[in-house]
């Protein structure tokens, strides 16, 4: 299986409010509430790691489930956001960071 690795699309728009990340797509006006689990993904797409690093580092250990259950989890939420341009994906690092920061 070939690794991904994802990062924030600069063409979004992205909040923290209430304990839940809200994103919307610039290109097509998606909105999305990500809960818990999407957030720790969310804000660990930085380009650079892994997402099945992210996946064994932090959902793994956070929220104590089965790494195959989690990986899978992972996978469909990274293909769905990045099919409306929210999450970029790669098959190796990005060499410079192409996200927006959210606070």
């Amino acid at each position: 299986m070939a690794e991904k690795y994802i990062a924030r699309s600069t063409a979004i728009a992205a909040r923290m409010l209430g304990g839940e990340m809200m994103v919307m797509s610039a290109a097509d006006s998606t909105f999305f509430t990500l809960n818990e689990v999407a957030t720790v993904i969310w804000q660990a797409a930085d380009g650079r790691t892994p997402l099945s690093e992210i996946v064994a580092g932090k959902i793994c250990h956070e929220f104590e489930v089965e790494a195959e259950r989690a990986q899978h989890g992972a996978e469909r939420f990274v293909d769905e956001l990045s099919q409306h341009g929210i999450l970029l994906v790669s098959d190796r690092p990005f060499d410079s960071p192409p996200f927006a920061e959210t606070p």
